[in-house]
């Protein structure tokens, strides 16, 4: 089995790429580093350093090889050869990628093959493949789409890894550290044919359930301790989760979107409770160097509708339920400040000029004056 995947950077390698590698896939990275595709080509083969509790450990990923993503006929060539296509290139990415894949996919059909293909997008975003999806889609005439929706398999997935960017080893400028945890979970319904046989990647048919359940606790636990880490002085998650004010503040704010979980898809409450401690556990990981403005890096798109913070905060609106602590997670939210990232730069810049109730309609969505007055009232505290 031969699988395309998009995205060579700590994650693709880190995670998916090692999973498809384990069950004996062989893995064609595609991405824009060219340094790392050359290393890739050159010697097929990378590690991969497992940290926790109990494991210390570097596996080796073999059978691997790269192309260069702006080679758009080498990946229009590499779409009639194989059996899958996978992405962790970032949500901002699948639209760039969209085009390429949308010629890809019609050569696929043009030469004849009739053979299914699935492509799975393994982005921190809810239901990021049916976006990708979307995006081809406006590339494509209605006959082609036709064929698609018969042939090709657009598979939503939930991923869960904490992979923070370490410093090169020059001596294994491809190794890549990794926690122990890891989690891949594919709606199985969106398979077109086989679904392929991959240890690791675990089938359901209820997928939003645990979309909602990891983008509710450990997006928005790790969003919430970055952004109030930060506010205390902190530069790593691990010092951040240690402080006993942070700790108790983000797991007060993902009891809460938690409660909306609970509603919502009737998880069991102690179990969920169990969850949420193996998540702040998973955050004090010693072994992993978790930067704070890597985690909290682009604050719009985590203040967006359905991201982190305001889609659980909408679930608690919808239920009735208690909310304090995610309209305080917000408002801290709007206090990060980054100068080197654009989408800080562009907050600071909508609250200084248009104010907190402007800029919280805008980037949020939020119809609810209420609410948003008390976030603008918790921000000015």
């Amino acid at each position: 089995m031969k699988a395309l995947h998009f995205g060579a950077g700590n994650i693709g390698r880190g995670f998916i790429g090692k999973l498809l590698a384990d069950s004996n896939v062989e893995v064609i990275f595609a991405d824009v580093n060219e340094s790392v595709i050359n290393l890739l080509k050159t010697n097929r083969t990378y590690g991969v350093k497992i940290v926790g509790d109990s494991v210390n450990t570097v596996e080796q990923v073999k059978n691997v090889t790269g192309v260069n993503s702006k080679d758009e006929a080498a990946i229009i060539a590499l779409f009639n050869e194989v059996d899958l296509v996978t992405t962790a290139v970032g949500p901002n990415v699948l639209k760039i990628i969209a085009s390429t894949v949308a010629k890809a996919l019609e050569s696929r059909l043009a030469s004849g093959n009739t053979k299914p293909l699935n492509i799975i997008a393994c982005e921190n975003m809810v239901r990021g493949t049916t976006f990708l999806k979307e995006q081809v889609f406006t590339h494509l005439n209605q006959a082609i789409k036709d064929q698609v929706e018969t042939l090709i398999g657009f598979v939503d997935s939930a991923v869960d890894r904490i992979v923070p960017p370490v410093q090169p080893d020059e001596n294994a400028p491809l190794l890549v550290t990794v926690e122990e945890f890891s989690e891949w979970i594919v709606d199985k319904t969106q398979f077109k044919g086989e679904i392929p046989a991959i240890k690791g990647m675990e089938q359901t048919d209820n997928l939003m359930a645990f979309v909602e359940r990891k983008l509710f606790t450990l997006n928005t636990g790790h969003a919430v301790t970055s952004y109030y880490g930060k506010s205390k002085g902190y530069q790593f998650v691990k010092e951040s989760i240690e402080d006993a004010d942070v700790k108790a503040f983000v797991k007060s704010v993902m009891q809460e979107s938690g409660a909306v979980l609970i509603k919502r898809y009737g998880f069991d409450p102690q179990a969920h409770a169990a969850y949420i401690e193996k998540i702040l556990k998973r955050f004090a990981n010693p072994y992993l160097v978790d930067d704070v403005d890597r985690v909290g890096r682009e604050p719009l798109r985590k203040l967006s509708y359905n991201d982190r913070l305001i889609k659980p905060l909408r679930g608690t609106l919808e239920y009735g339920l208690p909310n304090d602590n995610l309209v305080r997670a917000i408002a801290t939210a709007l206090k990060y400040r980054n100068e080197n990232d654009p989408q800080a730069i562009e907050l600071a810049q909508s609250l200084a000029d248009n104010g907190v109730v402007a800029t919280v309609k805008k980037y949020t969505e939020l119809q609810d004056n209420s609410v948003i007055e008390r976030i603008a009232a918790a921000y000015n505290a």
